[in-house]
């Protein structure tokens, strides 16, 4: 690139800040690793440096990864400007019986977007040892699942998630990306104006119980659909205002729930059709399996 890539301009900010700003929702610990010397921009969040600098992503994940002060990291680079909070989210959510959650685009794996379990540390730990410095050296010794480019499509259907800057042409060519998305998300938004202009809205109220609540941390959303709005829309609305949910509660295409987790209507009705109608105050409960009574 010419330049360290952490600091390059993106939406006004150097690129590791606005990575950071898209990982806050998600995370309670976000521990940025440096190299020796390197200068890196105020984020706000834990900072560690290499002990020993060139030792490649295994290095850097076993720097990181002994800050870290919980069982599971997610691991991403500071030249990925486009990742999916929903696509995250689900990589998190598979991570139960596994050691480490990686995705495959474009037939590769991709071990600079995957989730680990801070217990493969001492395995890291002897590959870096051995000079292994390519993170995929682990996965045939610990339980790993692989998330496939079909399933991953469903969330980020151009795999921008995976996109990342490796030269001046690349950096060029994501702030042109960039741009056209904002021109898009605002052409969208005006639409959505004028449509609302023309017919009119609904709000209605989602309260969150047992794990759903646990994940969102918070219990109750207040949501404003257009008038003859679906359960299917209702649940798009609420994985775009808490995107934590995607994978564990709401399903990756945001148009249903996943399993374990129930809807009722009121206190009255369970409905699982995803075209049932929703009106004007209505009360929607997302309840899990572990919530009781």
């Amino acid at each position: 690139m010419g330049r360290p890539k952490a600091i390059l301009p993106f939406d006004g900010v150097p690129l590791i800040t606005y990575i950071v700003r898209n990982l806050e929702s998600l995370f309670a610990q976000l521990i940025v690793v440096a190299a020796p010397e390197q200068k890196i921009p105020a984020t706000g969040v834990h900072l560690v440096c290499d002990d020993v600098p060139y030792q490649g992503p295994v290095g850097g994940i076993c720097y990181g990864m002994r800050a870290c002060k919980h069982p599971i990291c997610f691991v991403t680079s500071c030249d990925a400007p486009f990742l999916s909070v929903s696509l995250i989210s689900y990589l998190l959510s598979q991570i139960s019986d596994y050691d480490v959650v990686v995705p495959v685009w474009e037939d590769r794996l991709q071990p600079l977007h995957a989730v680990y379990r801070s217990s493969v540390l001492p395995a890291l730990e002897e590959q870096l040892a051995r000079n292994e410095l390519r993170p995929i050296f682990l996965y045939d010794r610990v339980r790993t699942r692989k998330i496939s480019e079909e399933v991953i499509r469903r969330i980020d259907p151009e795999g921008l998630s995976f996109l990342n800057m490796n030269t001046p042409e690349d950096y060029e060519k994501a702030e042109q990306r960039w741009r056209e998305i904002r021109r898009r998300e605002s052409a969208e938004t005006d639409a959505a104006m004028s449509a609302g202009s023309a017919t009119s809205s609904i709000s209605c109220t989602v309260e969150l119980f047992g794990g759903a609540r646990l994940r969102a941390k918070i219990a109750e959303v207040n949501l404003t659909l257009a008038r003859g709005a679906t359960l299917s829309d209702l649940l798009s609305a609420l994985a775009d205002r808490l995107p934590v949910l995607v994978g564990p509660v709401i399903t990756p295409d945001a148009k249903g729930l996943s399993r374990g987790y129930a809807c009722n209507v009121n206190g009255r009705d369970f409905v699982r059709d995803a075209s049932f109608e929703i009106h004007a105050g209505d009360s929607v409960f997302i309840i899990s399996a572990d919530a009781g009574g």
